[in-house]
Order: structure tokens, then C-alpha cells, then sequence
């Protein structure tokens, strides 16, 4: 006989804490691995200062999603190509430190070791549906893990800061530019 949900014990904040750490540490773990290995390039793409192609492959199929309803669906490649140009602009003016975070996340989400289990996206990104892409989010967004909340909420400001520095995403929001001095 297998005991019902309610006979078992709930997780303790201290198997909580446990949990976390040893995720966290796995996280880095295969981050570092992934960068000492050679599977994570520090080649900037083509015409990119930062991102490079592996990125470039989960961005195209992040920002749409993303952007959904901001941004008319004719409109959307261009939107998703300024948007990565600005978010590369970005990241070329970040400390190291927060460069090297901001590529271990970014490698954890190209290596099918890990975007499998944490995202739920076992195939390519750029075969991934919106429907997917949005399920991951929530998945993040919603996590009883910190760290993957906190990569959530990272990659959500990265890609809207992107965005609404552009002027053309100015009118979606009703912003009427900085004021003229």
C-alpha cells in the first residue's frame, strides 16, 4: 500500500534550502563546464559585440513571444532585430561580472542537457512553438527556485529594456519621447 499525499511530509524549509543550493551549484557546475568544455563560444556573432549565434538562436525565438501584442505581426522581424541589436549594445556596456552571469545563463538555455529539464524545450529553439516558449516562461516565472525565477525576471528586463529604449515602441505605451531641451 503507498501512503496518500497527505501521509507524507511536506518539503521542509531546510529540504527547501538543500534543494536550492545543490541546484544552484548544478547550474554552475554545467555553466562553467559548458565554458571550460568549448560548447560555449565567446565568438560574438557576425556584426555583434556580445551575443554570439548560440544566443542569437534562443533570442529569435524569445522576443516574439515577448513581444507579442507590442508589436504588429508584420512589423515583428525588424522589431525582433532592432530589439537584439539594443540588448547587444546593452550587454557590451556591462561589468565583467555581469557579463560572465548574463553568458552562464544564456549558456544553460543552449545546452540540451540542461534547457530539457529546466525548460521543458527539448528540440532547438528556433522548433520550439510560441506555446512553448510561453509555458517555459511560466514555468520560471512561477518556480519554487529562486535562481530560476531570478533568470526569468533577468532575461524578461534585458529583453524589454531592449525593446522600449527603441522610439517605435514608444507609441504602444502612450510615451511621447523625452522632452526636447
Amino acid at each position: 500500500m503507498s501512503p496518500s499525499l497527505s501521509d507524507t511530509p511536506a518539503l521542509s524549509r531546510r529540504g527547501l534550502l538543500k534543494f536550492s543550493l545543490g541546484a544552484s551549484a548544478f547550474l554552475a557546475t554545467v555553466g562553467l563546464g559548458a565554458s571550460l568544455s568549448g560548447c560555449s563560444s565567446s565568438t560574438p556573432a557576425s556584426g555583434f559585440a556580445i551575443l554570439r549565434s548560440a544566443d542569437l538562436l534562443f533570442l529569435r525565438a524569445l522576443v516574439p513571444v515577448m513581444l507579442d501584442g507590442a508589436v504588429a505581426a508584420e512589423g515583428m522581424p525588424v522589431a525582433v532585430d532592432q530589439t537584439l541589436r539594443c540588448l547587444d549594445n546593452g550587454l557590451d556596456h556591462l561589468s565583467p561580472e555581469m557579463l560572465k552571469l548574463t553568458r552562464q545563463l544564456f549558456d544553460v538555455l543552449g545546452i540540451t542537457v540542461t534547457r530539457g529539464p529546466l525548460t521543458g524545450i527539448w528540440g532547438n529553439w528556433e522548433n520550439a512553438s510560441s506555446e512553448d516558449i510561453r509555458n517555459f516562461l511560466d514555468r520560471w516565472e512561477n518556480s519554487s527556485l529562486s535562481l530560476l525565477r531570478m533568470g526569468h525576471s533577468s532575461l524578461l528586463q534585458m529583453v524589454m529594456m531592449a525593446w522600449y529604449s527603441r522610439a517605435e515602441s514608444w507609441v504602444h505605451c502612450g510615451y511621447p519621447g523625452p522632452p526636447a531641451v
